[in-house]
């Protein structure tokens, strides 16, 4: 029998990725398979790592297309960097452009939510003739993220990154403490195992991710700013979307399906009970016939 895929070490990801360079800073990117191009977008605080338990199925069937994004994985982490949903969004068009690519699904989670309800947001412009460039994306499949600011219940250390005191406490954080907090938004029985958790620590504090921590997590005042542009996005989609959703994400579980059905009674959602934040990795296989099931229907 074959190791278990988190095993995969994110040193072997890494090696199995390249670097771009944008705006002069060199950012890690990864593309496997043939046929129609997936964009795959991660969350905070970790990186395109996410993806490595359904990377290889998906990449049977699909293109795809992964990067992490300025400051997070193995990309570069400057301390005067600008970090914002837009800059983003502005780094994943640009792989894709240098990729050729036109046309795109986009497969995303957490932060990557946001990050493809910007480029959802761009391509209603597009399409209404208010802007010009950009890939034609053909569906977006969300996983559990805050889509709605008013929804999002962060955690205590998200609080106090994101507080006046966030860049003290980012030097308050080690390789404990982070372990810890993160296995808490997991499910109960799907709690990730020791050196995955390794693995996360590594990707995040890789490359000096600890000095920028605090700055990193802005984007949830973004969401509260924009929230007309993005929830926009949900309410009035130019695209078919689903959502799939741990719902014992104690961040974004069974409360954001909720207000999903309140506002769009109609839209396509997959409920992943007893799973957390990270359905990705926890129910992988759940992941995979959710989306697979979605592709069918698109």
């Amino acid at each position: 029998m074959s190791e278990p895929l988190w095993k995969t070490h994110p040193l072997a990801w890494k090696a199995s990725g390249a670097f771009f360079e944008w705006k002069k800073k060199k950012l890690f990117y990864k593309i496997s398979g043939e046929g129609e191009a997936i964009l795959l977008l991660h969350g905070f605080p970790t990186s395109s790592w996410d993806w490595k338990d359904v990377w290889e199925p998906l990449s049977h069937k699909y293109k795809l297309f992964t990067l992490d994004y300025l400051g997070f994985g193995f990309s570069e982490k400057p301390k005067d960097g600008h970090y914002s949903i837009f800059q983003y969004a502005d780094q994943a068009e640009f792989l894709l452009q240098e990729q050729g690519i036109k046309e795109v699904h986009i497969l995303a989670h957490d932060l990557g939510d946001t990050v493809a309800q910007e480029l959802l947001a761009r391509y209603r412009e597009k399409i209404s003739g208010q802007r010009i460039g950009g890939p034609e994306i053909k569906s977006v499949f969300f996983l559990n993220g805050g889509i709605f600011p008013e929804t999002h219940r962060p955690r205590v250390v998200q609080k106090l990154l994101n507080g006046p005191l966030g860049f003290l406490f980012s030097r308050l954080v080690n390789k404990s403490s982070f372990q810890k907090s993160f296995s808490e938004v997991f499910g109960q029985n799907t709690k990730p195992h020791q050196e995955e958790l390794d693995g996360f620590w590594e990707c995040v504090s890789n490359g000096g991710g600890k000095a920028i921590y605090h700055k990193l997590i802005r984007y949830i005042r973004e969401r509260k700013i924009f929230r007309e542009r993005w929830v926009g996005t949900i309410l009035d989609s130019p695209v078919p979307f689903a959502f799939a959703d741990g719902l014992d994400d104690p961040v974004s579980g069974k409360h954001v399906v909720e207000r999903l059905l309140e506002l769009r009674p109609e839209a396509k959602v997959y409920e992943l009970k007893g799973i957390g934040h990270y359905p990705q990795t926890e129910a992988p296989e759940q992941v995979l016939k959710a989306y697979l099931n979605f592709r069918t229907n698109v």
